[in-house]
């Protein structure tokens, strides 16, 4: 992976509540930045509101308040909602501050100066949903194809962006770089749109019509197309600022976005910034949408069916939100969400594997080594090392390469798998090596032993295979909950403390041996109950 990585989510738009949609963007963008930094590496993670158009207006309209006012609202939402989900941001943009205004009439300006946009009157029909105009042909049973909602006949004049003539430029780009748009066959999606003649882009709408938006600099009858305003977010929010190293963000490496709003990065932004003469990004990564679990419907405020992340977050706490999320859907496929899915998530993985195996050690350590980490690095502990031990050690140095090498690619949910596969081994070796009955065993020894030498001997050697296993438990479950650090970071600090390991999960412990022993263990608990639902 990249040293520095700037990475950015949508900007999202505030005519409602956030919902299970937008939670799974921004835990993924933090997610990401997260086990960049474990890594060692730097990040720059931009999120934000999106808070011009004619929807804003509308959902200001039905309140009777301004539309600043209802931006200003829903923008406290998502700020409110990203700290319930411990979403880690480096920057909020909203798309209504001076200084985002100012860049994008900017540049406007500079695409009008260099002949880039021209005026013509338009025919077409028009979607308020969407807030675009789509062609006879674009319709689907008479509705605009994204939202099926309806659309109006309008004739007027507006402005019009030159896209059609970096068609070509944009499908070479693609062809290059595979890997520009991830993954692969999103990129083949955008190839077969581009195979059709590309029409060029309306970037304006009259103010008779919509006032309320950023004002184009040569015609203050027009405010600017809210997507237009929207995209350049990602270039005006980090103005004067570079990584530690002063090397410069631009360009963003990491678009993260859904689906359904690929073409309007992939085509209009790409093409945007062709006009202008500017790098664009190196990955526009897009992903699926949450579905309900029988139907198979896409949860969206379209459909009425949208999902607060609020709900879950008070009902099973946000770390096992942002675990479920990041589990359960693949790179760039749709996935099923519902409460059921999510409990047996919980109770499967977090539960029974990582929780139980926290719990079984825990106990053990406390009343078998005064609440103490064990040593086993002396040279009668060495004696006791079997190839149990080795290959759970193996298992989980094995975990570590191949975590790195699944981020690298953004395999989320098959990197968790590792982690999870980790886990089960490591609860393997504790149901192979029982270390209850070695505990028992001693326990017994010491009840009825006299001063017999045999005895002694039994006893300091079962104490020393018994340190053995506890240690290489509690040393193998401390890597797999350091690799689950970016998922669950509130989780995974009790649980870490809970086997004895008080500092902040990095590169440098991501390795064997980082427990000497003699280290206090917290006190124990249910880190994850299991679920009656």
């Amino acid at each position: 992976m990249k040293k520095n990585i700037y990475i950015t989510t949508p900007i999202y738009y505030v005519n409602d509540k956030p919902h299970i949609g937008h939670a799974y963007t921004s835990v993924l963008a933090d997610v990401i930045c997260r086990y960049q930094k474990l890594m060692g590496k730097e990040s720059f993670f931009l999120t934000g509101t999106d808070e011009h158009g004619q929807k804003v207006k509308q959902a200001a309209i039905k309140k009777g308040i301004s539309p600043l006012e209802q931006a200003d609202e829903c923008h406290l939402r998502f700020k409110n909602l990203w700290k319930k989900l411990g979403i880690q941001y480096d920057r909020f943009i909203r798309t209504t501050e001076t200084m985002h205004y100012d860049f994008v009439q900017s540049k406007l300006k500079e695409l009008h100066q260099k002949g880039e946009i021209y005026e013509k009157t338009y025919t077409g029909w028009y979607s308020v949903g969407e807030e675009r105009f789509f062609s006879d042909n674009e319709l689907v049973n008479g509705k605009d194809p994204i939202s099926h909602r309806a659309v109006e006949w309008l004739e007027e004049k507006n402005y019009f962006f030159k896209m059609s003539k970096y068609q070509e430029t944009l499908i070479k780009h693609i062809k290059t770089n595979p890997k520009f748009i991830i993954p692969n066959f999103r990129s083949n999606e955008v190839l077969g749109f581009l195979k059709k003649p590309l029409n060029d882009l309306c970037i304006s709408r009259p103010k008779h019509r919509l006032d309320w938006g950023i004002p184009l600099p040569f015609d203050n009858d027009f405010v600017t197309y809210v997507w237009f305003d929207a995209l350049f977010n990602y270039q005006s929010a980090i103005q004067g600022k570079h990584y530690s190293d002063k090397s410069p963000l631009w360009p963003a490496d990491y678009h993260l976005i859904g689906k359904d709003i690929l073409t309007t990065h992939a085509v209009y932004w790409s093409t945007i910034l062709m006009a202008l003469g500017e790098t664009l990004p190196r990955h526009i990564l897009a992903h699926g949408w949450w579905l309900t679990d029988q139907a198979g419907e896409k949860l969206s405020k379209t459909s009425g069916n949208a999902l607060e992340p609020s709900t879950y977050i008070e009902k099973y706490g946000s770390d096992s939100l942002r675990y479920f999320l990041m589990r359960n859907m693949t790179l760039g496929q749709d996935a099923r969400f519902s409460n059921e899915l999510l409990v047996h998530s919980i109770n499967r993985d977090l539960a029974n594997d990582l929780g139980n195996a926290i719990n079984r050690i825990h106990k053990l350590i406390h009343s078998s080594f005064a609440g103490k980490i064990p040593k086993c690095n002396t040279e009668s502990s060495q004696e006791n090392i079997t190839k149990a031990e080795e290959e759970l050690k193996q298992f989980a140095m094995q975990c570590i390469d191949n975590t790195q090498n699944l981020l690298s690619q953004f395999k989320l949910s098959q990197l968790i798998e590792e982690i999870i596969a980790s886990i089960s081994q490591t609860n393997r070796y504790i149901d192979k090596s029982a270390p209850w009955k070695l505990a028992k065993k001693i326990k017994n020894n010491l009840e009825n032993t006299g001063d017999a030498k045999d005895d002694a001997k039994d006893i300091e050697s079962s104490k020393n295979r018994l340190a053995i296993i506890l240690y290489h438990a509690a040393e193998s479950l401390r890597i797999s909950l350091c690799l689950l650090y970016p998922i669950m970071p509130q989780k995974v600090k009790q649980g870490l403390d809970i086997l004895g390991f008080h500092q902040k999960p990095e590169i440098s412990n991501l390795k064997w041996g980082v427990l000497k022993g003699d280290e206090e263990i917290g006190s124990g608990g249910a880190l994850f109950p299991r679920i009656q639902d």
